[in-house]
């Protein structure tokens, strides 16, 4: 749909997961797209290059399949039958028998389709296989890399961006999807807010004796969150936060000694533990734009929004833009308007910036609420959970909107086509 003018209808500053998506749900709707992302190929698909795995909530989910790449994603994602959220201590693990009476759990009975599971845990290496084989078979996709943007010009109409080869594309509107380094947020002014958090998630995948039965394991322990999230056959994906220097040194630990300290937090329950593969740091913080649009641009994903990992919240976020955004582009095409008119940038800013925020500071809340081991703390965090396990409403509701099901949903989110 673009025209002489301009080179294409949307540019997007940043080719990974979000960006990706975002591409494939534009062009379902008739847009015209190119993607300018820094990366090699060659790295990114490689199965070294990333060791983390996402909790994908069942309505980012069906955005992935009515964009057409669910059918490839079923054979590699893990479907997620249950949750188990503990308050632990270290040395706890999981005990003989399952965890303690006062816990929170989430199975099917939470689901409005009893058939949905709860999220699905997908590897990083399969999601960006599937949307790079996705992205190269759309003609109306230009993905352009290795390459960055080097300098961005609005003008009335669209905005011109100059690319590190001197190379210059136009179109009305640039997306910032370029993470929580973001260039094109920078070179257009848009600051943020935010803090560091005194702690390292470590990420690794382990293989474990027994199966794990769909189960995924949320531990708060005093220095921060642990998390069992269940791969495909007897293998699991661990997300552990550990304060700076002591996640260094398990970084650094010989496997056995790793594996042991591993076995002080994970417990007994799944049998004898393995590596597989290597271990991964990544440094936790909070940041958030103060804003998603100015003239002619916008943001989406982590370059919007970069929050605590806590409940894998984060690139269900991220999709959740994309899903947005691209609704509200098609539908302001349909009008006659173009992509960057301030309208349909207002409307998306509406539609995703609360959800955003309370996200991000509810994270924040139930970090700094259980990463801690004041007794009088522990015994209400407990007993807390216990009675939201109670009362069936309170874990519907909790669900639901982890699960991406709450609020005003876009129609990808609703597993429907923006297609004409």
């Amino acid at each position: 749909m673009s025209n002489g003018r301009f080179d294409c209808d949307v540019i997007l500053g940043g080719g990974g997961l979000v960006g990706q998506t975002l591409a494939l749900a534009l062009e379902q709707a008739g847009v015209s797209v190119i993607v300018i992302d820094a990366s090699k190929p060659a790295d990114t698909l490689a199965p070294t290059f990333d060791g983390r795995a996402f909790a994908i909530a069942f309505a980012s989910f069906r955005m992935w399949r009515a964009l057409g790449i669910g059918e490839e994603l079923d054979k590699t994602a893990q479907p997620i039958r249950q949750i188990m959220v503990t308050d632990g201590r270290l040395g706890d693990g999981v005990r003989r028998g399952g965890p303690s009476l006062l816990h929170l759990h989430f199975d099917g009975a939470e689901q409005e389709d009893p058939d949905e599971p709860l999220g699905l845990m997908c590897e990083a290496r399969h999601v960006r296989l599937a949307l790079d084989r996705a992205v190269k078979e759309r003609s109306d996709i230009r993905m352009i890399q290795p390459m960055s943007v080097s300098a961005i010009e609005r003008e009335s109409a669209g905005v011109r961006v100059t690319l590190a080869n001197g190379e210059t594309l136009r179109a009305p509107l640039l997306v910032g999807t370029d993470g929580r380094r973001s260039f094109v947020r920078q070179a257009v002014g848009i600051r943020t807010i935010g803090w560091d958090y005194p702690v390292t998630a470590i990420v690794a995948t382990i293989q474990h004796e027994k199966p794990h039965e769909a189960v995924a394991h949320e531990f708060f322990l005093p220095n921060g969150p642990f998390a069992i999230l269940p791969l495909k056959g007897n293998r699991a994906n661990i997300v552990w936060a550990e304060p700076r220097k002591a996640a260094d040194a398990l970084l650094k630990m010989p496997e056995a000694d790793f594996l042991a300290e591993l076995r002080r937090r994970f417990g007994d329950f799944l049998g004898e533990l393995a590596l597989e593969g290597p271990r991964f740091g990544y440094p936790l913080s909070l940041q958030l734009a103060e804003r998603m649009i100015d003239t002619r641009v916008c943001l989406a994903g982590d370059s919007a929004h970069g929050i605590h990992p806590l409940a894998g919240q984060g690139l269900n976020l991220g999709l959740k833009d994309c899903a947005a955004l691209a609704e509200c582009i098609a539908d302001g095409m349909a009008l006659g308007l173009d992509p960057g008119d301030v309208s349909i940038l207002e409307r998306y800013q509406r539609w995703r910036r609360f959800d955003n925020v309370t996200m991000a500071l509810g994270m924040e809340f139930f970090d700094k609420l259980f990463s801690n081991n004041i007794a009088p703390l522990r015994a209400a965090r407990s007993l807390g959970l216990a009675a939201v396990n109670a009362v069936g409403p309170a874990r519907r509701f909790f669900m639901k909107y982890a699960g991406g099901g709450a609020g005003d949903l876009p129609k990808l989110l609703r597993g429907e086509s923006l297609a004409a």
